[in-house]
C-alpha cells in the first residue's frame, strides 16, 4: 500500500486530521501485571507525521502509516483535530481569514526559480499549542478582539489605527522591503474534555524557512523585542518542527513547475 497521499497545495482544507509524533525504536512490551513497561530514552528528534484527509479515512491513513513504523518507530504522542462551528479556533475567532487561495497560494507557497535544485517544493511548520481557555474565556471580548486584531462575531479585521501593535494579525503579517510575505495556513483544533485538554496544531506552508523564522520572532521575541504576541499569554507550544516537502508529479518525487504540483503529506 502507498503511503503517499498527494494533495493540491490550493485544494480545499481538509475537515480532520491525525498528528502522530514518533521516535526511534520499537514500542515497550506491556507487562499483564504491571501495566505498560516504561520507554527507553529517544535518540534523536521526534517527527511529526501529519494525516490530513477525508474525516473516514484519517484513522485508516494513520493505522496504515504505522504498520510501516512498527519495526522502526514509536507513537509519542497522538493528536486528533478536526474543523470547528464557522472555521473558528477553540479561542473563538475565525482562522485562516488572510490565507491567500488560488494562484497566490500557489506563489505563497511552492519553491520557484530562486531554488532550482528544490523547485515546486515547499517547507511545512508544525506546532502544537495547548490553551489555557478558563483563564481567555474569563477576558472581556473587546480585550480578546484587542489580542487578536479582529472583532470576534462578525471577523471583521479592526482599522489599523484602531489595532494594538502586538496584536496576533499585525505579528504575524510579515514584510519584507514593504512587500508582504505570505504563507498559508492550515491550523486544526483539537480537545479532551476529560483532561480538560483543549489547543491548536498550527500548520503553515511557504516557499521559505525565512518566512516562517521571521512569524516566530516576531510572536515570540516581539517586533521590536518585547512586544510579543499576546496570544501567548495564553497559549503555550508544546511540540513542533519544520520540514521539507519535495514535491510530487505524477507520482513521482522531484523538482517539478509551478503548475499541478501536489504534496507528499506524509
Amino acid at each position: 500500500m502507498s503511503l503517499v497521499v498527494s494533495q493540491a497545495v490550493d485544494s480545499p482544507l481538509t475537515r480532520a486530521a491525525i498528528f502522530l509524533v514518533v521516535a526511534p525504536g520499537r514500542p515497550a512490551p506491556i507487562s499483564r501485571d504491571q501495566g505498560p513497561a516504561p520507554r527507553a530514552g529517544h535518540a534523536g528528534r521526534p517527527a511529526v507525521s501529519h494525516a490530513r484527509h477525508a474525516a473516514r479515512h484519517v484513522l485508516e491513513l494513520a493505522a496504515a502509516i504505522m504498520s510501516r513504523l512498527e519495526d522502526a518507530a514509536t507513537v509519542v504522542d497522538e493528536v486528533h483535530g478536526f474543523k470547528f462551528f464557522d472555521e473558528r479556533d477553540l479561542l473563538g475567532f475565525v482562522d485562516g481569514t488572510e490565507n491567500p487561495t488560488a494562484q497566490a497560494a500557489v506563489q505563497a507557497t511552492l519553491i520557484g526559480d530562486e531554488d532550482p535544485g528544490f523547485t515546486g517544493g515547499s517547507y511545512v511548520i508544525i506546532q502544537k499549542y495547548l490553551h489555557n481557555l478558563k483563564a481567555w474565556n474569563a477576558l472581556p471580548v473587546e480585550r480578546q478582539e484587542t489580542i487578536i486584531g479582529r472583532k470576534k462575531p462578525s471577523d471583521i479585521e479592526q482599522r489599523p489605527f484602531d489595532k494594538a501593535s502586538y496584536a496576533h494579525n499585525v505579528l504575524t503579517n510579515i514584510e519584507e522591503g514593504g512587500q508582504q510575505l505570505q504563507i498559508l495556513r492550515d491550523n486544526m483544533p483539537f480537545g479532551q474534555v476529560g483532561k480538560g485538554e483543549f489547543g491548536t496544531y498550527f500548520i503553515g506552508y511557504a516557499r521559505s524557512p525565512d518566512r516562517i523564522e521571521k512569524l516566530l520572532n516576531n510572536m515570540f521575541i516581539g517586533n521590536p523585542p518585547g512586544n510579543y504576541d499576546r496570544i501567548l499569554d495564553f497559549s503555550t507550544a508544546v511540540t513542533g518542527g519544520l520540514f521539507f516537502v519535495p514535491g510530487v508529479v505524477s507520482g513521482r518525487c522531484g523538482s517539478a513547475g509551478r503548475e499541478g504540483v501536489n504534496f507528499r503529506k506524509l
